[in-house]
């Protein structure tokens, strides 16, 4: 549904990266560790299955 940090970003353990919906609920995702956001590697709209991965995080 929403994509809620950008590339270049510096995020916190538990901060929430993106919103999905699944069966009609929404789930923030929130960042495994500290670090920096490299690339986001979906968009608004895109179908997703689990274990694809959405977001890379350096650091």
């Amino acid at each position: 549904l929403r994509v809620l940090v950008g590339e270049g970003d510096r995020v916190e353990a538990g901060q929430g990266l993106l919103t999905l919906e699944a069966m009609k609920m929404e789930n923030e995702i929130p960042a495994p560790k500290n670090g920096t956001i490299k690339k986001i590697l979906i968009k608004k709209g895109d179908t997703v299955n689990t274990g694809d991965p959405l977001i890379e995080i350096e650091g």
